[in-house]
C-alpha cells in the first residue's frame, strides 16, 4: 500500500522489515512542563506547538518510522471533562498538521490516533453510540489530513477496539489496533488476549497487538500467544518500566521505603526509580523481534534515547546513533592511549 506521493506505505515497510513507532508523548511533554499529569489532555498542541514538533523530530532522529499525531486523549469526552470541548476540532487539526509537516520533511509515515474513550460500556448502547461518534470525528479529521494509517490504542475493552476498527475501515484507512492489558491477562469482557487479537485481525486490522500499561518483562510473555493466533503483523509497545509478575503494570508498581507520595503510589509522576535503561529496551526489542513481532515501539515514559536503542537493536543506525556512547574516550574510564594515565589510574577512586 503506497500513498499518493509514492512514499512506501505501512504495509510496504512491514514487508521490508520491522517498523518502529515512537509513542510516549504525554509523559515526555509532562516531564518537560508542557502537559498536566492526571487529565493528560494534550493542550500543548495549541499552547506550545513548537514543543510537539520538536519532539516529533527528536523521535524520528532517534529512529521512529512513524510520526503519530498527538491526538491521544484529544477526544470529546476528555476535553469536556476539563471544560475545553470547544477546542476539539482545532486541537485535532493542529496536531495532525504538525505531524504531517514532520513526516513530509523526514520521509516517514503520518499516523492518526484514537484511543480509549473511558465512556464505552458493553452493557449500555448509548455509550457505544457516543463512542462511535467520538471516533468518527477524529478519524474523519485524520483522513482529511492525509494520514497514512490510523492507530487505535490502549483499549481494555475489545469491543471498543472493534468499534474503533470499524470506523477506521469505513474511512478506507489501514488500522493498527492495540490492546492494553491490566493485571489479569484478558480484556475487560474476559476474552483471552489471543482471541481478542484474532477477532481484530479477522475484522480487518492490518496490525494487532499490545501497548501501554505493561513493561517489557510482563508484556513479552503475552506476545507468543498473539503471534500464533493471527496472520497479520503483531505490535508490541510496552511502557519502559521494570514491571514484574507481582506488579505487572506501571499503575501497580510500588517502591519500598519511598518518601510519602501525593497519592500513595508512584504512578504517574514518581516512576523514575523503575525506569528501564536503554540496554533493557534493546534486550526487549531483540527478544520481541526474535519471537516474531514486526511493529515495535514504546509507550508512556519513553524518551528518544529509548527509541534509538530500539533502532540500534534492530541493526539500524538512525541519525542519533552518531552520538551513541563511546566510553573509550572517557577521561577516567576510557582505554584510548592518548588519555592521561594518571586519570585512568584514578578511576578506581570514583
Amino acid at each position: 500500500m503506497t500513498s499518493s506521493d509514492q512514499r512506501p506505505g505501512l504495509l510496504d515497510r512491514l514487508a521490508a522489515g520491522p517498523v518502529i513507532c515512537a509513542e510516549g508523548y504525554v509523559f515526555e511533554l509532562e516531564r518537560r512542563g508542557y502537559l498536566q499529569a492526571g487529565p493528560f489532555v494534550p493542550e500543548v498542541v495549541l499552547d506550545h506547538p513548537e514543543q510537539v514538533s520538536a519532539l516529533h523530530r527528536d523521535f524520528v532522529h532517534a529512529g521512529s518510522d512513524v510520526v503519530e499525531a498527538l491526538t491521544y486523549y484529544a477526544h470529546r469526552e476528555k476535553l469536556r471533562a476539563v471544560g475545553k470541548d470547544g477546542l476539539l476540532e482545532d486541537l485535532n487539526r493542529q496536531a495532525l498538521a504538525l505531524a504531517r509537516e514532520v513526516a513530509q520533511d523526514t520521509d516517514t509515515l503520518i499516523a492518526g490516533n484514537i484511543c480509549n474513550t473511558n465512556v464505552y460500556d458493553p452493557a449500555d448502547v448509548t455509550t457505544q453510540q457516543q463512542t462511535r461518534a467520538m471516533f468518527e470525528e477524529q478519524v474523519g479529521w485524520a483522513a482529511e489530513a492525509g494520514a497514512d494509517f490510523v492507530i487505535g490504542e490502549t483499549f481494555r475493552y475489545a469491543g471498543e477496539a472493534l468499534l474503533a476498527l470499524d470506523i477506521i475501515r469505513r474511512a478506507e484507512l489501514p488500522a493498527v489496533i492495540t490492546l492494553a492489558v491490566g493485571r489479569r491477562a484478558e480484556t475487560r469482557e474476559g476474552w483471552t488476549i489471543p482471541d481478542a487479537c484474532a477477532r481484530l485481525a479477522a475484522a480487518g486490522a492490518v496490525v494487532v497487538g499490545l501497548n501501554c500499561i505493561r513493561g517489557p518483562a510482563t508484556m513479552l510473555p503475552l506476545l507468543e500467544g498473539i503471534i500464533h493466533a493471527v496472520d497479520v503483523p503483531v505490535a508490541a509497545l510496552p511502557v519502559p518500566y521494570r514491571t514484574h509478575p507481582e506488579q505487572p503494570t506501571f499503575q501497580s508498581l510500588r517502591e519500598a521505603e519511598a518518601i510519602p507520595l501525593p497519592d500513595g503510589k508512584p504512578f504517574p509522576t514518581a516512576l523514575d526509580p523503575f525506569t528501564c535503561n536503554r540496554y533493557e529496551v534493546a534486550d526487549f526489542t531483540r527478544s520481541a523481534h526474535d519471537a516474531g513481532v514486526r511493529y515495535l515501539g514504546l509507550c508512556c515514559g519513553a524518551g528518544p534515547h529509548h527509541v534509538r536503542s530500539m533502532a540500534e537493536a534492530l541493526g539500524r543506525r538512525p541519525p542519533a546513533s552518531r552520538y551513541s556512547e563511546d566510553m573509550s574516550k572517557h577521561a577516567f574510564f576510557g582505554t584510548d592511549p592518548v588519555l592521561s594515565s594518571h586519570n585512568r589510574a584514578y578511576s578506581q577512586h570514583l
